[in-house]
């Protein structure tokens, strides 16, 4: 199986969005539409439909995050909730360890840590300030 590709929803009425173009980048991304496509507690579910603007700490301008999925679920207590989440791997959720040297590697990882921490920071706002949760799901939270 590739790590890129087209999902086909078998419940398309619960995507938001157009159900023939979603496009999955990992294999853990795929998962988790498996999960909103099948789970009757996931009452619709988008991929990249949610742009939130961030300023990035790089080049100090703004830029647009979109967001891995939208889901709505149905809570246990029965209300209605609204979740921003972000698929990402593990390594990638805490800053990199500091290098005794700077080499090219240890530079991107320390970019890549610094543009994702003002994305989600930005996408923890943008949620909050809708009544919603921002999350970040890792292997950890997405294996069987």
């Amino acid at each position: 199986m590739s790590y890129k590709g087209r999902y086909n929803s078998k419940n398309p009425s619960k995507y938001i969005g157009d159900p023939t173009k979603i496009i999955y980048r990992s294999l853990w991304e795929r998962r988790f539409m498996v999960y909103c496509d099948n789970n009757e507690k996931i009452l619709s579910w988008g991929s990249e439909e949610v742009i939130v603007p961030y300023k990035s700490p790089i080049d100090g301008k703004m830029h647009r995050y979109y967001v891995d999925f939208i889901v709505e679920v149905l809570k246990t207590d029965g209300k209605k909730a609204v979740k921003l989440i972000e698929v990402k791997p593990k390594k990638q959720c805490s800053p990199p360890k500091k290098q005794p040297r700077k080499t090219r590697r240890y530079i991107n990882e320390v970019k890549t840590w610094g543009v994702n921490s003002a994305k989600w920071e930005a996408a923890t706002e943008y949620a909050k300030n809708r009544g919603w949760e921002f999350q970040i799901l890792t292997e950890k939270e997405l294996q069987p």
